[in-house]
């Protein structure tokens, strides 16, 4: 009963990632005694249980999680909003102000088709469509920042440890950065230049997000770039 891997060692579709009695997590699957992944990805293995964290793929939304989405269209009582999901979201007067929905209103005055939200799944229907609520500390429509998008499975990698990676990125940086779990990163500084030294970091971080020492080289990577730009 044994891993049959480094911890974080890449992995394909049908690998073998652990021999004997243990939790099958996410992206992996039991047949007899053994684990197998089911996805490209890292393995990660914990006291109990193996996963595969993957490294491709599009946003699976899930109750809870933070997103960063595009109103799309205005139907009688509610948005639509693109999160890159399978399908839009919808958002709701009443999770949009807190009031039943009215003739009267003009939803026009709240938000806008092109209007860009950070908002939270609070549910998902009897067809698995999310549903939003922009109720609540930090929520709602973007007045500031841009969006850059990077695949959703590295959004753990960019978080870090207990938030370790992304709170360097903020102490170093000092921008605001909103992370959606559907990939898109809203990102506010005090200058374009320091939002675009946000941009890059996020961008290597995605890239080299298979890689084991990442938050030491990305701390060294923010110095060059400050040093460069001294």
């Amino acid at each position: 009963m044994s891993a049959k891997l480094e911890e974080r060692s890449i992995v394909v579709p049908g690998d073998l990632v652990y021999e004997g009695k243990v939790r099958a997590g996410d992206n992996t699957y039991r047949d007899g005694g053994n684990v197998y992944a089911t996805k490209v990805g890292l393995v990660n293995y914990s006291k109990d249980r193996v996963s595969v964290i993957a490294l491709e793929g599009g946003y699976t939304p899930l109750v809870g999680d933070l997103v960063v989405g595009t109103v799309t269209d205005i139907e009688l009582g509610q948005w639509l909003v693109n999160i890159d999901g399978p399908g839009d979201a919808i958002l709701t007067v009443n999770e949009a102000i807190d009031k039943p929905f009215r003739t009267s209103l003009d939803m026009t005055q709240i938000l806008e088709v092109g209007d860009l939200i950070v908002a939270k799944v609070v549910d998902l229907d009897r067809n698995r469509t999310p549903v939003l609520s922009i109720l609540g500390r930090d929520l709602g429509r973007v007045h500031e920042g841009f969006v850059i998008r990077i695949t959703p499975s590295k959004i753990p990698r960019l978080i870090g440890k207990k938030g370790s990676m992304i709170n360097m990125i903020l102490k170093e940086t000092r921008c605001n950065v909103t992370i959606g779990q559907n990939g898109r990163i809203l990102i506010n500084g005090r200058s374009r230049e320091d939002e675009e030294i946000v941009e890059s970091v996020i961008h290597k971080i995605e890239a080299e997000a298979h890689t084991s020492g990442l938050t030491n080289r990305i701390q060294e990577y923010l110095k060059s770039i400050k040093e460069e730009k001294k």
